[in-house]
């Protein structure tokens, strides 16, 4: 057998041959479906005895002499059909018992009831859409390796039900979100996926090349900065919900493409954005779920608000015995790292220590939603100072079920403080830590007209799905998360 071809089932390249000598095409043409399998199990009291066409795919056939039962599944689940010789004749009745499971194909028939309570469409007609031309994973012994899942997604969502609710939840929550935005007055924009200058996050970006214009461009790491300036603008409430790109490691919490909604409002601060996102959440939860209470493991996530407060000084106190203000040097970042035993990939300064602490020691432990408050200059150089403590700014993140779903601030809008800011990211970047903010004078020009006091906030699409959906990894709310090739990595 050709090479292309390994792995092809004989038998069914034979009875795709037969077909085509018959005159079948067994790559069908349209096929107009009436119902859904869903409609027809849930509307049996009306449909009773009338006639339906459903499409979907052939995941189990039962012979039993001249008659035989089949499982179809469509985008709604899974509706029983029986054929049998003398409803369709016996020449198509014979053509209907070489299908295959794995088969797509179309059926118009009358709706029943077995004897066992089933609800069935007995078949009248069918028409062959698509040759299976590889078996599928058996249903009890099938697709349970992670890596062939992620691999190939097509035969996760074909045989296991589960992660197709995973994704359609998904696009429920996102339009929810959207629903939600739009009824209060923001408006949705889109802005460059392609950046001069990768700013609005600390994160290692991609790098491409224009080659018309002969110059280096980044894939975006964060939207914010182009968000601002639509602000500045006059648009006074915007949001984008769209894709971010880091070059960064693969873990069960990041994946180097991935989905953020950002968020801006002006005329109001952190305090709003904590409003917001209390109110927004458990509203999305209501509306995809039926209720706020989210299972989590063995446990429940209850989103209901209010979130309490917590400053993040005082957390990583409680957990650690480290007080955050009294590290005033790489030096005191070192010596910390050291006494918490933790193991820096980035460089050691405080900002590194104090994002590792939180990653390690406190984040995990936040499993009902809670906000963490007012966090150190250091770490967060694109928001408001706290007049009263000039050390530490108007930022909160929002954690449930052990992780971060969402990072805001009462934004930074003195031009003058912003670029001293900057200028310390861009001080950090030479000392070796090559995820620290650029300069970008293009921002620092839009500022100069004017931003007002602005609430902003950031939500990890995929990591609120994982939350909503007790997911625990990120590759499974991700219909094509990146992985590492490997020949022959599924045989």
């Amino acid at each position: 057998m050709d090479e292309e071809l390994q792995g092809l089932e004989p038998a069914r390249l034979q009875k795709v041959d037969n077909l085509r000598r018959m005159g079948v095409d067994p790559y069908g043409s349209r096929f107009d479906v009436t119902h859904h399998a869903s409609e027809i199990r849930e509307g049996f009291e009306k449909l009773e005895g009338r006639a339906v066409s459903v499409a979907g795919r052939l995941l189990a056939i039962r012979h039993h002499g001249r008659a035989c039962f089949a499982d179809l599944s469509d985008r709604t689940g899974r509706i029983q059909v029986y054929a049998r010789a003398d409803d369709v004749g016996e020449q198509r009745y014979d053509e209907f018992s070489t299908l295959d499971v794995g088969d797509i194909i179309g059926v118009s028939g009358v709706v029943f009831k077995t004897r066992k309570g089933e609800v069935t469409v007995s078949v009248r007609s069918f028409q062959l859409l698509a040759k299976c031309l590889r078996p599928l994973p058996e249903k009890w012994h099938g697709l349970k390796d992670i890596e062939v899942r992620y691999r190939r997604r097509y035969l996760d969502l074909i045989v296991n039900p589960e992660v197709r609710d995973t994704f359609i939840a998904r696009s429920k929550i996102i339009r929810s979100i959207r629903n939600y935005l739009d009824s209060r007055g923001f408006i949705e924009v889109e802005t460059p996926a392609m950046h001069v200058v990768a700013g609005g996050a600390t994160a290692r970006p991609f790098i491409t090349h224009h080659n018309a214009l002969d110059m280096a461009l980044y894939l975006r790491i964060a939207l914010e900065l182009h968000l601002k300036r639509l602000i500045v603008g006059g648009l006074e409430r915007v949001y984008e919900i769209g894709r971010n790109f880091r070059n960064e490691g693969i873990s069960t919490k990041h994946n180097p493409e991935f989905t953020m909604l950002e968020l801006y409002q002006a005329y109001t601060d952190y305090h709003g954005m904590m409003e917001l996102c209390e109110d927004m959440i458990p509203t999305v939860a209501r509306e995809v779920f039926g209720t706020t209470k989210i299972p989590h493991g063995d446990g429940t996530v209850d989103l209901a608000p209010p979130w309490p407060r917590v400053s993040l000084i005082e957390a990583i106190r409680r957990e650690t015995g480290v007080d955050v203000e009294q590290i005033r040097s790489d030096g005191d970042a070192r010596r910390i790292a050291e006494q918490l035993g933790l193991r820096m990939e980035k460089a050691i300064s405080k900002a590194t220590v104090v994002d590792k602490i939180l990653e390690t020691f406190v984040e995990p432990k936040l499993i009902q939603p809670t906000f963490l408050v007012d966090y150190p200059v250091e770490i967060s150089p694109l928001a408001k100072r706290i007049p009263d403590n000039p050390s530490l700014t108007y930022r909160f993140e929002a954690f449930a079920g052990g992780r971060e779903i969402a990072n805001a601030f009462s934004e930074l809008n003195d031009p003058m403080d912003q670029r001293q800011r900057f200028l310390q990211q861009v001080g950090e970047k030479a000392k070796g830590d090559e995820e620290a903010h650029p300069m970008d004078e293009d921002f620092l020009m839009a500022l100069e007209y004017g931003m007002p006091p602005t609430g902003g906030m950031g939500i990890g699409i995929d990591r609120l799905v994982m939350l909503l959906t007790n997911s625990p990894s990120i590759r499974d709310v991700i219909l094509f998360p990146l992985l590492k090739p490997r020949e022959h990595a599924v045989k």
